[in-house]
């Protein structure tokens, strides 16, 4: 019942992440129904996203694409950071959480994947010879590495592999504490959240 671009409009919608196909559809419908120009404002802002959006040749981050210099993030340019502090993460999206949170004023690495065997993801689709690199930049050089990668299965594994490849390396590893979150209720949390978070109890300092 639709033209064939509308159509193929609501089959590329229908590729991002949570979406289905009704969402998918509305997201069309509504651009549609627009002024034109906005249309075209949203459609340049894709093109600007895909021409002149890169990795950052550091971290992994999203950069701005310099095609004369190197594509470094705002947070590999900023100089005031820790630069001997390396957070791993497994996503773009975990370190924007890590930042929001405001407790961390170091540099990072983004893994792009995790350990996953039912994915067909093993230990050499990770990128270690580039983390190697970071963490022997001598000019940034790393004396602690903070795994962050997501409590799950195979956040763990992946946690437990970066651990036993850098001990050799003269860092300090470290790991992100996980337990009940702010807020919580011990009644509903899990048997393995409790034991994370009593493993990982701390001094309370008067």
């Amino acid at each position: 019942m639709l033209p064939g671009r509308v159509q193929q409009l609501v089959r590329m919608f229908a590729r991002l992440p949570g979406v289905g196909e009704k969402t998918a559809q509305r997201y069309a419908l509504f651009l549609i129904s627009r002024d034109p120009d906005s249309t075209r404002q949203i459609a340049q802002a894709l093109l600007d996203v895909a021409d002149g959006v890169v990795p950052c040749v550091r971290c992994g981050n999203i950069a701005q694409l310099h095609p004369d210099l190197p594509s470094l993030c705002a947070i590999c340019n900023d100089h005031k950071r820790d630069g001997s502090i390396l957070c791993v993460v497994a996503r773009v999206q975990d370190l924007l959480s890590v930042e929001r949170s405001g407790a961390f004023r170091g540099g990072y690495f983004v893994l792009g994947r995790l350990l996953s065997p039912l994915e067909g993801i093993n230990a050499e689709d990770l990128p270690m010879q580039k983390l190697h690199a970071r963490i022997r930049d001598p000019e940034h050089p790393v004396r602690e590495v903070l795994l962050a990668t997501p409590p799950s299965v195979d956040g763990e594994a992946t946690a437990l592999l970066l651990a036993q490849q850098l001990e050799d390396m003269g860092l300090t590893i470290t790991r992100i504490a996980s337990g009940v979150p702010h807020g919580g209720d011990l009644e509903f949390a899990d048997p393995v959240t409790i034991g994370r978070a009593i493993a990982g109890r701390r001094r309370v300092e008067s």
